[in-house]
């Protein structure tokens, strides 16, 4: 059974507002302070809690303002922050959206919303290696969220497989708490920040594994090792952990705006203008969902910018929308 937290919103009647943003993140978040400022009733639709996968950084080191701060802690202020504004929020899962002839209805499996206008911040899923022992051991050693598992993996020999932002910074984290990490990526070069990087080079318990890439993760009832393939050499070596933490990019969540006739890219995020319209009117996206630069600095700067546009659109006469 599905369960359904909703602050401020009840009764069976479809409740009416002006945007209705789906996504609960940065950028959703981010909209729904501009949306309420601008004297739009408004109401944001998550899934799970509010900060999206924010809320599951250990630390954040280059958001304006915060020399240092917790992605919890952070998601938390952003919650606040809107809900003293006035925005509404509600946990329910979004299972369709129907644009009408000058509105939106938006069906969750609990209730129905009707809005004038939709911002989409619907955000992505981890990226999955698809190498056999995967599958069999998530939860067993196999983790896509080391702020979550972390601390199950005190004192151990973990690896993390990525070679961007989120795999650097959990490779630093996990080495404060690990006695030894292998970071594995398949190129010889970074996508990270440089300064973290650097940092991380002088943590005498991190190993990098460059040019290399995961064949298979072996255990019993849990992870126990891994065969790793060196790409220049073709040499197999099995490397012995206790778990695996695969940050290798993520996957958009961007089936809702397929099926209401939103325009996708061939990765499958939403593609949108520089005032983050999509082709639908009256629909807007913002966040991780659109792809480009996964930072939470973007995903508000473009929430911000949804949600301007969608004010427009809604005062705007509905003829002069129709395109």
């Amino acid at each position: 059974m599905q369960i359904s937290l909703s602050l401020g919103v009840s009764g069976p009647k479809a409740r009416e507002y002006d945007l209705i943003i789906i996504g609960g993140g940065p950028a959703g978040i981010t909209a729904g302070i501009y949306a309420v400022r601008r004297n739009l009733e408004t109401l944001i639709i998550e899934k799970t809690e509010m900060g999206g996968t924010v809320a599951l950084i250990s630390e954040i080191e280059n958001y304006p303002g915060f020399r240092r701060i917790s992605g919890k802690e952070l998601a938390e202020k952003f919650h606040q922050h809107a809900k003293e504004l006035g925005v509404e929020f509600t946990i329910e899962e979004v299972t369709q959206i129907i644009k009408t002839e000058n509105e939106f209805k938006i069906k969750t499996w609990e209730n129905e919303y009707k809005a004038k206008a939709v911002i989409l911040a619907t955000g992505s899923k981890h990226r999955k290696l698809g190498v056999p022992g995967e599958e069999e051991f998530i939860g067993k050693g196999v983790s896509y969220c080391a702020t979550c598992d972390a601390p199950f993996f005190k004192d151990k020999i973990v690896a993390i497989v990525g070679g961007g932002n989120t795999a650097v910074k959990d490779a630093k984290y996990l080495s404060e708490i690990c006695s030894k990490v292998y970071l594995i990526h398949r190129r010889d070069q970074f996508r990270a920040d440089e300064i973290d990087v650097e940092e991380l080079k002088k943590r005498t318990n991190v190993e990098f594994v460059l040019n290399s890439i995961v064949e298979e993760i072996k255990g019993d009832s849990k992870v126990k090792s891994i065969l790793v393939k060196n790409k220049e050499t073709g040499e197999t070596n099995e490397i012995a952990i206790d778990g695996i933490f695969i940050d290798i990019g993520e996957i958009p969540n961007s089936d809702l705006a397929e099926s209401l006739g939103v325009e996708l890219d061939e990765k499958g995020f939403i593609k949108v203008n520089e005032r983050m319209e999509t082709n639908v009117p009256g629909v807007y996206a913002a966040g991780d969902v659109t792809g480009g630069l996964a930072q939470i600095v973007v995903a508000a700067a473009e929430g911000a910018i949804a949600a301007v546009s969608a004010y427009e659109y809604i005062r705007r006469p509905y003829w002069a929308n129709k395109r």
